[in-house]
């Protein structure tokens, strides 16, 4: 396409710099920001920490298989139940290193009892209590409650094998 007359041949003069960058940055970069959590630069167990792992998001995707098959007492919010259970689920899928599976899920319904009808009066009792109001987002430490209750060898079992 022609350009008209009027257009400047150079439209930047050469003396003025179009693009300058930054000053190099001497050192090497470390990720050194107090809401990281690096193996081995802090101690990322205790109280109230969690279980920290990777994709522990997919874990909200898995649960949807599971709220039809949830067996639920009177008194039991679905909510409440799955608050609880994607806790304990997420501390085992932490256990093994890796991402949350439906395993997870379902070995953490199983221990409570929310994946048969078979449940005796006083789990029912026990888990209504316990699980009551851990839903929403200001019962962080009900949730972590319910995780901290249940021992890692509990979570260990292999796929075939029922929990302990």
């Amino acid at each position: 396409m022609a350009v008209p007359s009027h257009v400047p041949e150079v439209a930047i003069p050469p003396t003025s710099a179009a693009y300058t960058s930054p000053r190099c940055r001497l050192g090497s970069w470390r990720a050194d920001r107090s809401g990281e959590a690096l193996a081995g630069d802090r101690d990322t167990t205790g109280a109230g920490l969690g279980y920290p792992g990777p994709d522990q998001g997919y874990v909200l995707r898995l649960v949807r298989l599971f709220e039809p098959q949830l067996r639920l007492a009177a008194g039991e919010h679905p909510a409440d139940v799955i608050a609880g259970g994607v806790a304990v689920a997420l501390k085992r899928a932490s256990l093994f290193g890796r991402a949350p599976v439906a395993e997870d899920l379902r070995v953490a319904f199983d221990l409570f009892g929310f994946l048969t009808t078979d449940v005796s009066d006083e789990l029912v009792a026990r888990r209504r209590q316990l699980f009551a109001g851990a839903a929403g987002d200001h019962n962080y430490r009900e949730v972590r409650r319910i995780a901290d209750l249940v021992p890692a060898s509990a979570l260990r079992p292999g796929v075939d094998e029922p929990p302990s």
